[in-house]
């Protein structure tokens, strides 16, 4: 499977994005049906998620500076929030479209060709949207997975349009058509939702998965051996960049030197791991009796 950057990967998907909106314009444009129409709308939300995904994902990456000496990773949540946002908007808008078509329902032309070319499409974003939640898992970037999201809920929103639509057609119930796009509009409603509260948990330094820290602890537990011990952990995510904080209790006799050596290793092994490490360095007992199960 493909080995690409974040903005590669966003690249791809807004090239995808505007295949895929101008096959399903042009279904809509040759059926008249609102169902393709609605499909159509969310392809303009994708142009512009991941557009503004790929603007967010280059600032993201621009090194610490004196103004922002953690970063720009958060950008990423700003992105998610954006295409969550959009989303909303093109649901209202999908909804709104169908209404008006059901109270005045109107013919739907011949889905031949329409049909194949909204199929067509589905397919663009379900390679996309894989490669997208594979790019997301493996940077962590909350950009790369709610843009994956969204093309997969694309994807299941082209399969219900297109059941609808073929449904009206052969039964002859023309308001089947607008039905599902009203169902159209309440997934992707759904959808926006999702992405907006996952943002905005971003924004409020949530902790690490618990399997995460499970990878920290067990990490910070080999230094048990040299009578050191890590207590107090606190984990954060900030869109790609991941942190941690620690009290590191050793021994009372340790010359600050060695302390601080121990310290240096204990950083650089979470570093290899992805997580920066900063450590508060006190003596055995600074709390209490030492829990060293924990870690």
């Amino acid at each position: 499977m493909l080995n690409l950057s974040p903005r590669q990967l966003l690249l791809l998907s807004l090239m995808a994005a505007f295949a895929t909106m101008a096959l399903k314009g042009i279904a809509w444009h040759l059926t008249g049906s609102v169902g393709f129409l609605s499909d159509a709308l969310e392809s303009l939300v994708n142009v512009a998620g991941a557009g503004f995904a790929l603007f967010m994902v280059t600032l993201a990456q621009r090194p610490a500076d004196d103004n922002h000496p953690y970063g720009h990773s958060k950008a990423e949540y700003l992105s998610a929030a954006f295409e969550g946002g959009m989303i909303l908007l093109a649901a209202l808008a999908i909804a709104v479209t169908a209404i008006e078509r059901l109270i005045n329902p109107q013919p739907i032309a011949d889905l031949g060709i329409g049909t194949v070319l909204i199929v067509l499409a589905s397919i663009i974003n379900l390679a996309v949207g894989l490669l997208l939640l594979r790019g997301g898992r493996l940077h962590y970037s909350p950009a790369l997975e709610g843009d994956g999201k969204h093309l997969m809920t694309d994807v299941w929103t082209t399969v219900g349009v297109v059941v609808g639509v073929n449904l009206a057609m052969l039964t002859g119930y023309t308001w089947l058509d607008p039905i599902v796009a009203i169902g159209v509009a309440l997934h992707i409603l759904h959808e926006g939702w999702q992405i907006l509260y996952k943002a905005s948990n971003g924004l409020m330094d949530q902790a690490l998965s618990d399997e995460r820290i499970a990878e920290i602890e067990q990490v910070l537990g080999q230094f048990s051996c040299h009578n050191v011990f890590f207590i107090n952990l606190r984990t954060r995510a900030a869109a790609t960049l991941q942190f941690a904080q620690a009290d590191m209790q050793v021994p009372k006799d340790w010359t600050v030197q060695r302390a601080h050596q121990v310290a240096d290793e204990a950083e650089q092994a979470l570093q290899a791991i992805g997580v920066e490490l900063a450590v508060h360095i006190e003596p055995h007992y600074a709390h209490g009796p030492i829990d060293q199960t924990t870690l």
